[in-house]
């Protein structure tokens, strides 16, 4: 994919280097660098000296401040704090770059085909993260949090993608982006509310197929998008495409559960067999035509 030297987004959110940590409820010693944190986070800079008043009281009175900010907060609740000894590589920083440039161009896609698009923020995190969603771990691999409007991408994830899955090429990488934007074309469209609604109001099973289809969906999206950019931009080289149906096909429910306990459940897919998410992502790209991508009320998928 031709990608160096063009534009990269203004959307991106770098959190790369800080590190999730729970905090509240449990008593034990304070950690400084938590509770600093905590206090720029949390607090403005009118309300220090109420703060420092409140410490003090704590500290004579022998009451943890974290634990009772974290009563006042809610149990399980996790701030990002920076580490000190993160440096990303070069290797690393080269691929933040293209992911930049590939929200870039679904910006510039999806602003053509939707007036009034609402572009989402993309955010780039090691390790942990929270979210308006709740906290997640590099390991859930990159989501759309639809409460905060925002993808979230660990980018050693696309490593993982390539050793573990067999994933390969930096084409196999912008499906990847492309697939999380297309949930968020779905939370503006109000597809993904309409699904979201539904959970513990039908069977488990039920449920389990409509999230195939609206994942086959945002496969779709994401052919839509690799279609348009190559209208607009002419960014494709040789093999592209195949590495696209690939990663697509690494990251079918079939292939995942046969890999991962040597059977196959149907009755759990949430996400289409590899065949299906092939054939979705083919097919937004054949046509590049929005209105063909009603996985809903397909009769085959």
């Amino acid at each position: 994919m031709k990608w160096q030297g063009r534009r990269q987004s203004s959307n991106i959110e770098d959190r790369r280097g800080q590190r999730a940590q729970r905090f509240g409820g449990g008593g034990g010693g304070i950690n400084p660098m938590l509770l600093g944190s905590l206090i720029k986070i949390l607090f403005s800079k009118t309300g220090l000296i109420i703060v420092g008043i409140l410490l003090l009281f704590m500290f004579l009175t022998g009451t943890n401040p974290l634990s009772l900010i974290g009563q006042f907060l809610g149990e399980g609740q996790y701030i990002e704090m920076a580490d000190s000894n993160y440096s990303p590589s070069a290797e690393e920083q080269e691929l933040a770059e293209f992911t930049s440039v590939v929200l870039a161009d679904t910006e510039d896609v999806w602003n053509e085909l939707m007036p009034g698009y609402r572009e989402p923020i993309l955010v780039l995190f090691s390790g942990a993260v929270n979210s308006a969603c709740g906290f997640a771990s590099a390991a859930t691999g990159p989501f759309y949090c639809p409460a905060d409007e925002k993808v979230y991408i660990d980018l050693s994830f696309f490593q993982d993608m390539e050793k573990k899955l067999g994933a390969h090429g930096d084409f196999a990488q912008a499906y990847v982006i492309a697939h999380e934007v297309g949930h968020h074309i779905q939370k503006l469209d109000g597809t993904l509310a309409q699904v979201q609604s539904r959970r513990g109001k039908i069977p488990d099973v039920e449920y389990n197929r409509l999230m195939v289809r609206l994942e086959l969906q945002a496969d779709f999206y994401a052919g839509v998008w690799a279609h348009h950019t190559q209208r607009i931009k002419g960014v494709l080289e040789p093999g592209d495409l195949e590495e696209a149906l690939n990663a697509a096909s690494s990251v079918g429910d079939d292939r995942l559960q046969k890999q991962a306990t040597g059977r196959v459940v149907p009755d759990s897919f949430t996400h289409g067999t590899s065949a299906q998410r092939a054939r979705w992502f083919k097919r937004g790209f054949d046509y590049g035509d929005v209105s063909m991508g009603d996985t809903f009320n397909a009769r085959e998928l």
